[in-house]
Order: C-alpha cells, then structure tokens, then sequence
C-alpha cells in the first residue's frame, strides 16, 4: 500500500499556533505530509517584502515542529515544480491563501485541492503577529 502525500506551502514566517493548526488539518487528509517553504526571493516577489526569518531558519523552525514528514524549500523560479516532483494527493491551502488553483492542477494532475480552517484568525495570522512585533 502506498502511502497517500498531502503538501501544503507556506512562509511560515514566525510559526505560531495558525501554522501548527494548518499541519494537523493537512496531516487528516493523508498518511505523509510534506511542508514546501517559500524562498526568500519568492517572498519579496509576491508579500513585497523580506521574511524576517531566512528560508533556513523557516525551514527548522518547521522541522522542529515534528508534524511534517517532509520539509522541503520550494524552487526558486517555478513554485510548482515541487508538485510535479512529489505528486502528492491532495494539496491543503490555508483559508486566507492565494494560489492559482489551476496551475496547481495542472502541476499534478490527480491533485485535489482544500482549503483548510482557520484557527483564530483575528488572533494567529502573521501579518497580524508581524504587525505587533
């Protein structure tokens, strides 16, 4: 029996509690749940601005949350190559995520594509967080 992979993207530019909730939604849909980081230089091309934590500190900071099986960076210039090459199931995006759910399609084309809960929004949503620290 193969296992079925779920992945999700993210910064994850400070984890917190919204993150850790996002995992263990990802994980119910799925028996391998692989995380995908954005790249530093995605992050300024799409947020218009730096993360404060590079893509390496991001990348432990999600390993050390021991709820992923798999923690990868994304590619520099096509962000959905990593589908193409992990083929998972499912691919969970956060309520809040903007994705263009076709080209995710198109990069796998069994993908199923969820959009996950939120977990405290008005309280556990980075830019909120970024805003007060």
């Amino acid at each position: 029996m193969t296992e079925k992979k779920v992945m999700c993207f993210g910064t994850f530019d400070g984890l917190h509690p919204g993150h850790l909730s996002y995992f263990r939604q990802a994980k119910k849909y799925g028996d391998y749940l692989i995380v995908v980081i954005a790249r530093d230089s995605n992050v300024l091309r799409f947020k218009k601005h730096s993360p404060k934590f590079s893509e390496n500190e991001r990348l432990l900071a999600v390993k050390n949350a021991n709820l992923a099986d798999e923690v990868v960076l994304g590619d520099k210039d096509d962000i959905y190559k990593v589908i193409k090459e992990k083929k998972p199931e499912a691919v969970c995006l956060g309520y809040d995520q903007k994705a263009d759910e076709d080209k995710i399609k198109t990069a796998g084309s069994a993908v199923r594509i969820l959009r996950l809960k939120p977990f405290q929004p008005d309280k556990f949503k980075s830019s909120i967080i970024n805003l007060q620290s």
